[in-house]
């Protein structure tokens, strides 16, 4: 009666009557088909019981459910018995859910897959796949969710040799065509890496879904296919596939990795349309592309309009875009707003805000960040904690503190933060940790001629010839060779891509003749070719024209002679700017009285007027 009056309780918590249940267990009925009426009706109740205590994951109502279930005898039917055991899955006890299933002594294949379900969801996947051998050892049916069940696990693992082996075992069954199965295949390809896997599963499959398009297109974006995602989105667009906030979000997503506004601000309108403009997933990802477009008004402009829906995806997505375009104090302010809305930052958030700290050489605040997250909301530090902490360090000058940390930290440094030390030896012309950084560097990527070009810089900055000779002989020795710079910019839907002394562009001689009157006009504002910042192994006057020609110069000309004046000109660069490139855009801004932004691995630049929001810190 303890148990029962505990079940009574559990329901009319949500309003349900069970008058009858409690009734029946004490009455006897008068007749067979009376008995017949209320044991069903008593049946139906705990059915519904079961359903509410998996959906509301109340595992002290479902217990006590099950008591009743044992009290009138109806623990070995087969339904009920699967009812039991998607509960106890649901509420994470799968021990329960599998002590369950061992008792069955009629198996059904909505239980094999329920248990099976109940393991992968809960990251017991080994036992999930055991589980399947002995379904098939058995010789019990499967059908394609048992296999897709296991899949998804794979996925989350990135297990890429268990999802072979279920890839030819389903090939084997006949069933790897199935929509349910290809997609699930797909999906674990793309998730670990294997993206012409997943290519070649996408294009084999007869039948595709919406599903099948958004987990391809997230494949594409996740491995850096941007291109190959918008070409599917427009195949799914023209083949009739009602758009989903999944696939929307994905090309968002890719035209953040292409810095395509024009793009960009298609798809958002097409979200509208679709009536997914307030989705966390698709409002987050516009927020992101427009970030790294450089449209940082626009951020926000999404960002205010779906305040009220109550995510903290959204608030680190622009925490994140301030911290890109050196906006430190917006950033931290919305670090505080967010915590008034009642929000608790987690690790992303922390990550962020360091980030915003780094870019403006905080290093007050991001010490104090740091101290937060660990004293007051109690979150473990990760790498990407300490990376930024090194590199806020770092570019305070504060390269010896920096280097303690590295030190002191409870794994080992990874080649970003040996190569964040280096940069800051450079800007600071510290030799000592510069030869212990590179020293690293060249071990963990040899392959890498920036680091040799670096460490040459820094001797040369501090008048160590032997030394830049001897960094300059390595660097042959080694054959390594220095990414190609090339920078981007779009106009009027198209891209133009230019690279160090382009020859290719149809209107070069234009540019180079334009690029050339521009020099000389910001020669009277004391612009002087800084050969510093190039290694070559040339004489002087050959430095001088390499550097006028590099990619950013010809594509900043180019945007001058094509962009009307009154709208700012964007561009994608896929190495650090240069400082002579820094100085040059800085004076273009006040010379021609334009708004410049430039993209490079680091950060964003807005120029305007002569100045530049990085502070000089890059």
């Amino acid at each position: 009666m303890k148990t029962l009056r505990r079940c009574e309780r559990f329901c009319n918590c949500y309003g349900i009557h069970i008058r009858k249940l409690t009734v029946i267990s004490e009455a006897k009925p008068e007749s067979s088909k009376v008995e017949n009426v209320v044991h069903i009706d008593r049946v139906s109740n705990l059915h519904y019981l079961l359903q509410l205590c998996a959906k509301t994951r109340s595992s002290m109502g479902g217990r006590a459910c099950h008591a009743q279930i044992i009290r009138i005898g109806l623990e070995m039917d087969i339904l009920t018995s699967n009812m039991l055991i998607n509960m106890y899955s649901k509420c994470s006890l799968v021990d329960s859910a599998r002590k369950k299933f061992n008792e069955m002594p009629v198996k059904s294949l909505v239980s094999w897959n329920t248990v099976i379900g109940a393991l992968t969801q809960n990251a017991e996947d080994r036992e999930a796949l055991k589980l399947l051998i002995q379904m098939q050892r058995e010789g019990t049916p499967f059908n394609e969710f048992t296999i897709s069940s296991v899949l998804c696990n794979c996925a989350f693992k990135c297990a890429i040799l268990e999802c072979m082996q279920l890839h030819a075992f389903s090939i084997k069954a006949a069933i790897d065509s199935n929509c349910f199965v290809g997609t699930a295949l797909l999906h674990v390809y793309a998730k670990c890496s294997s993206i012409k896997d997943a290519s070649q599963m996408f294009e084999s499959m007869p039948e595709k879904n919406a599903v099948t398009w958004s987990s391809m297109m997230a494949g594409y974006v996740q491995n850096g296919f941007h291109e190959e995602a918008l070409l599917i989105f427009r195949n799914a667009q023209l083949m009739g596939f009602d758009q989903d906030p999944f696939m929307i979000s994905s090309a968002v997503s890719a035209c953040a990795g292409l810095a395509t506004l024009i793009e960009g601000k298609q798809v958002h309108a097409i979200s509208h349309k679709s009536g997914f403009g307030s989705n966390i997933y698709v409002s987050s990802s516009l927020i992101d592309m427009y970030a790294k477009c450089g449209c940082i008004r626009e951020a926000y402009l999404v960002f205010q309009g779906v305040l009220e829906v109550r995510s903290i995806v959204l608030w680190n997505a622009m925490i994140s875009g301030f911290a890109r375009h050196a906006r430190a104090p917006e950033a931290m302010i919305l670090f505080e707003k967010m915590q008034q809305r009642g929000f608790f930052p987690d690790d992303v958030t922390y990550v962020c805000v360091l980030n915003a700290c780094s870019h403006m050489g905080l290093h007050e605040e991001g010490q104090k960040y740091f101290d937060l997250m660990v004293r007051q909301h109690n979150l473990s530090p990760s790498v990407l904690h300490y990376s930024c902490m090194i590199d806020i360090l770092g570019r305070a000058g504060l390269v010896h503190k920096a280097y303690d940390l590295i030190e002191r930290m409870p794994f080992n440094a990874t080649s970003s933060m040996w190569g964040s030390l280096l940069a800051s030896c450079k800007i600071y012309g510290n030799i000592e940790f510069a030869e212990i950084a590179a020293k690293y560097l060249f071990e963990m990527e040899p392959n890498n001629a920036g680091n040799h070009i670096l460490l040459a810089n820094i001797y040369a900055a501090n008048k160590k010839w032997d030394e830049v000779a001897r960094a300059r002989k390595l660097l042959r020795e080694t054959d390594v060779r220095k990414e190609r710079g090339t920078s981007w910019i779009e106009i009027k839907n198209k891209i133009h891509s230019f690279t160090v002394g382009e020859r290719n562009h149809p209107q070069i001689d234009d540019i180079y003749a334009k690029l050339d009157n521009l020099v000389v006009e910001l020669k009277k504002l004391n612009y002087k070719v800084d050969t510093s910042n190039d290694l070559h192994d040339v004489e002087e006057n050959r430095k001088q024209m390499l550097l006028r020609h590099h990619s950013e110069k010809l594509a900043i000309t180019f945007g001058l002679m094509c962009l009307p004046r009154d709208i700012p000109i964007r561009i994608i660069k896929n190495l650090r700017i240069c400082g002579d490139c820094h100085t040059f855009m800085k004076l273009v801004s006040k010379s021609t009285s334009r708004e410049i932004i430039v993209r490079d691995t680091n950060r964003f630049h807005h120029f305007k007027d002569g100045f530049c929001s990085c502070g000089e810190f890059w």
